[in-house]
């Protein structure tokens, strides 16, 4: 699944930030990235790459490129409870992503990676008149993001990167067939983290 890819790199990456002071590089160019840098989405591939600042305005999708890359935006939005049951979705944790084309894919993590379904797209647009704020997802790039699990009521507006990176948590902390005791907390720990970014 070519989300395994992405999800594969961002595990790598991390390992890679762990295992040695070497300074992360624009996945792009080689140029050394800081910390906190641009990511882009790789539409053909459905990857997200690190981008260092050059390479994130020359390749992002502005309309003149080859539209291959799309920006990753960095908002983020704490939402009060979404009904996300009328979608028939039937996990807790889970994300949404619209599409360019008008679909709409529920991806949730699993000890082998992110699992993804395609959304009813009448029930996503009643879900949308709903909730207005919803409209405003860049397509690819931003996904409506729901923890229900345990009795939690986590809904936020996020960019995709956010998504891979908790699937990443729970393919790195499952262990046996149920999740063993480390990777509920470490999911908790994934939403306490989260902060509102405008």
């Amino acid at each position: 699944m070519t989300t395994q890819g992405a999800l594969a790199r961002l595990i790598r990456s991390s390992a890679r930030r762990t295992a040695s002071a070497e300074q992360e590089r624009c996945d792009l160019c080689a140029a050394p990235v800081p910390d906190e840098h641009a990511h882009l989405y790789d539409l053909s591939e459905e990857q997200v790459a690190c981008a260092c600042g050059a390479c994130s305005v020359l390749f992002a999708d502005d309309g003149a490129g080859d539209g291959r890359y799309r920006l990753v935006p960095r908002r983020r939005i704490r939402l009060p409870k979404v009904d996300t049951e009328v979608l028939g979705v039937p996990v807790g944790l889970v994300f949404f992503v619209p599409r360019a084309d008008g679909t709409v894919t529920a991806e949730g993590p699993s000890p082998a990676g992110a699992m993804r379904w395609e959304v009813d797209a009448a029930a996503w647009r009643r879900l949308v008149a709903a909730r207005p704020e919803l409209a405003s997802l860049a397509p690819d790039v931003e996904a409506l993001l729901v923890n229900t699990v345990h009795g939690l009521d986590h809904h936020w507006i996020v960019p995709v990167d956010d998504c891979f990176r908790m699937v990443a948590v729970v393919r790195r902390e499952w262990r046996g067939l149920s999740g063993g005791g480390r990777v509920w907390p470490a999911v908790e720990r994934f939403f306490a983290d989260l902060t509102e970014r405008p």
